[in-house]
């Protein structure tokens, strides 16, 4: 099954029309617009909302734990509609000196469409109606949309969103870069962590850490052991949001035709204090990926005194890192010997390259699981009733 997947691998990389999510991270053409767009929209800026929901923020969010919290404009996603939170955050912030970012590859998600037109009309009472086109940048595919109509109305910058490329695997174009590079990020370096990954796949497509190995892996435990879960265990918060990134790549991916398993984010250790009772004394029909990075010797100390007074000899000079080090291992090894299936995938440290890294080996993994399965890992036919039947409520159509 693994020499299936690498052969896809293969097939998928070197076709004379490549996937354009593998063939995009070879660009750098499309950064230099970018760039430019970012350093005008940031020119006395006080704060810059990204506007959009799904794959179009989630990306960029993940990329956010990065970045250092200088003295650059506040950047901060506005995603999950909820008008009591759009109402609070524009409230804290100074509108004549804020921005927008709006984002949606079609033009047409409603969610988005209500924040941009909402923020418009805030910006309009505040007396900045008439600097929406400097204060207004929208990344949508080049062809007729609501949102592309409503930018050329305002005149105010466009980027083109890739054709080929969906929301969700869209975060190493410009949807994820321009957000990076708004808050100080190395758009370059991300690429280049997910060239890598492709490169080694490719050279070596029989290693264990493959994502080659990963789909097959996933793919044999589904038939012989009835996997029903697939957990996500980053060591580190600055992968918070990357697991729910993840978690919307696996799950609008792989869950169809009846198939698929349920995409699990935890967060170590917190988690050890939440999810992992379920998971040691459960079904056991999870798969557990831990991600962890180098923590060992890393944070403050507890000073030997005072861990000597309370008893606590084994945390004496002892710093945070040590302690989240040896949990990540404990859990591991707990898990193991309780029969659940465990991966570990160690990043020495997160920086924008491994960062990159990781984000292409989860959607090279995720596409050829799809292959595996027998399903379109690009397309998610079901949720489309959904969204008609909210329009048809909206339109007063039905009761």
């Amino acid at each position: 099954m693994r020499e299936t997947c690498e052969k896809e691998l293969v097939a998928l990389a070197s076709a004379s029309a490549p996937l354009e999510f593998i063939a995009n991270v070879a660009r750098i053409d499309d950064l230099a617009e970018a760039e430019d767009v970012a350093a005008t929209l940031s020119k006395d800026a006080s704060d810059i909302f990204v506007l959009g929901i799904g794959g179009s923020s989630l990306g960029g969010q993940a990329l956010a734990e990065l970045a250092d919290g200088g003295a650059r404009p506040r950047v901060s996603f506005i995603d999950n509609l909820d008008p009591l939170s759009f109402d609070t955050a524009l409230a804290g912030c100074d509108l004549k000196t804020t921005r927008f970012v709006a984002i949606s590859k079609s033009g047409g998600t409603a969610e988005t469409l209500m924040q941009t037109l909402c923020a418009a009309e805030a910006m309009k009472k505040a007396g900045g109606g008439k600097y929406l086109k400097r204060n207004f940048v929208v990344v949508t595919e080049p062809k007729a949309s609501p949102l592309r109509q409503f930018a050329e109305a305002i005149s105010c910058p466009i980027l083109d969103h890739p054709t080929g490329i969906g929301g969700r695997y869209a975060v190493l174009s410009v949807v994820g870069l321009l957000p990076a590079m708004l808050m100080g990020l190395d758009a370059k370096a991300l690429r280049a962590g997910a060239r890598s990954v492709l490169a080694a796949s490719l050279a070596a497509p029989s290693s264990s850490a493959s994502p080659a190995s990963g789909a097959a892996l996933h793919a044999v435990l589904a038939k012989e052991r009835a996997l029903r879960e697939t957990v996500l265990w980053c060591y580190a918060d600055r992968l918070k949001t990357f697991g729910a990134w993840w978690r919307q790549l696996w799950a609008e991916s792989l869950g169809k035709k009846g198939q698929g398993t349920t995409p699990v984010a935890a967060l170590g250790p917190v988690d050890q204090h939440s999810q992992l009772q379920l998971f040691l004394d459960g079904p056991g029909a999870a798969l557990f990926t831990l991600v962890t990075t180098d923590m060992a010797g890393a944070g403050p100390a507890v000073p030997a005194e005072q861990a000597a007074k309370l008893g606590l000899s084994y945390l004496a000079d002892k710093r945070m890192g040590d302690l989240v080090a040896a949990e990540a291992r404990a859990t591991a090894e707990t898990l193991a010997g309780r029969g659940r299936p465990v991966r570990q995938i160690h990043v020495p440290k997160l920086d924008e390259r491994s960062l990159g890294a990781l984000f292409m080996h989860f959607m090279l993994e995720t596409i050829l699981m799809g292959r595996l399965m027998g399903v379109d890992p690009f397309d998610q036919p079901a949720v489309e009733e959904g969204k008609v039947l909210a329009r048809t409520y909206l339109e007063g159509k039905k009761a």
